[in-house]
């Protein structure tokens, strides 16, 4: 017992000496550098992972949204990633890799993540499993925990990145923390000019809509977050239930379980049936009522969930833009992909006074 407090102790310790890289004073340096936007071309993704290797920042395309990279087994390059973000020290972060050869390095699968790494990898799916003997991954990244948040991303600029690199990515969504999720490359500028080395411009996210994270610890594997690949195709890939998180979580042990996150600066009505004038609307198939309100956007006139996906941070920031104080949304079916478009909603709406 003695043993296991004294180890417990000098974690904590160690995590408590990489967080104080994320003090104020440090956080300055940081909001001066000079950003290079570039098209994710081979010359410029070399460079890209050459400014990774020496602790830099780099905001890269992926397939579901835009992620902010960094050296995933460096302290002080995970460090800058929550400094350039304002994110809290307790929201992990999901370390991206090639493949699962390069993942079993740093997590430890047991036979449904192998099930399902082998069903979506690379893909959108993060899985979080725990801590291999040989993990490499900061502790910052972790957030201090015996776990690990893993990915294989799809997307060929990212895996480009990835491979020149040499190292797995630690890539939050590239915005500030808790605001709505970066879908192109002018999302990342508006929000990150400065405050990166690189933006690397892949054109529009495919999806728009964060990775799937599932929780294979003991038991039967948890959604932690609902996203891209659904309920339904996951529990058909390990063929059985899996248990769903309830609620937000105070300490998550994956990203996205913040109760208030993906927040526009409007104030978001959900289940909306009409609009008043000092409203601007987000549609979907065209179900609300025409009232003053002259801003809309239709998430999918044709009520398709996946193009609804693929546009709601987007639209998210476009009517943000607008001014108005409040965003009415339409009702999104809870099924399929709808389930996780109405999880982003239900957080961006939650109230502002919990952490982001």
């Amino acid at each position: 017992m003695r043993k296991l407090v004294a180890a417990a102790e000098r974690k904590e310790l160690m995590y408590t000496r990489v967080c104080a890289q994320c003090e104020p004073e440090g956080e300055m340096a940081l909001y001066r550098k000079i950003t290079r936007l570039a098209e994710a071309r081979p010359e410029a993704i070399a460079d890209a992972a050459a400014c990774l290797r020496t602790g830099g920042l780099v905001a890269m395309p992926t397939e579901t949204v835009y992620g902010l990279a960094a050296d995933a087994t460096s302290d002080a390059a995970v460090a800058s990633i929550y400094a350039a973000k304002e994110r809290p020290t307790i929201n992990p972060l999901i370390a991206h890799v090639l493949d699962m050869d390069a993942a079993r390095e740093h997590a430890m699968f047991g036979s449904e993540a192998e099930k399902l790494a082998r069903a979506f990898w690379p893909g959108p799916l993060t899985l979080v499993l725990p801590v291999a003997s040989t993990c490499r991954i900061s502790l910052l990244a972790r957030a201090g925990l015996d776990t690990v948040a893993v990915r294989s991303p799809s997307d060929e600029a990212a895996r480009a990145l990835i491979d020149a690199a040499g190292v797995p990515l630690a890539a939050p969504s590239a915005n500030r923390s808790g605001a709505v999720s970066p879908t192109t490359a002018a999302h990342v500028v508006a929000d990150l000019e400065g405050r990166v080395d690189w933006i690397l411009d892949g054109g529009p996210c495919r999806h728009g809509l964060e990775s799937t994270i599932v929780a294979c610890l003991s038991g039967r594997p948890q959604l932690l977050r609902p996203g891209v690949i659904t309920q339904e195709a996951i529990e058909s890939a390990v063929g059985s239930p899996i248990d769903l998180t309830s609620r937000a979580r105070i300490a998550p042990n994956a990203p996205g379980q913040l109760a208030s996150h993906y927040a526009p600066n409007a104030e978001l009505r959900l289940g909306a049936a009409t609009t008043s004038a000092d409203e601007a609307a987000l549609d979907f198939g065209g179900s609300l009522k025409r009232g003053a309100s002259s801003e809309r956007l239709d998430l999918s006139p044709s009520g398709d969930l996946v193009e609804a996906a693929s546009h709601l941070f987007s639209y998210l920031r476009a009517l943000d833009a607008v001014g108005a104080a409040r965003i009415a949304v339409a009702p999104i079916p809870d099924h399929g992909l709808g389930a996780a478009i109405n999880d982003r909603l239900r957080r961006a709406a939650a109230p502002r006074d919990v952490p982001t």
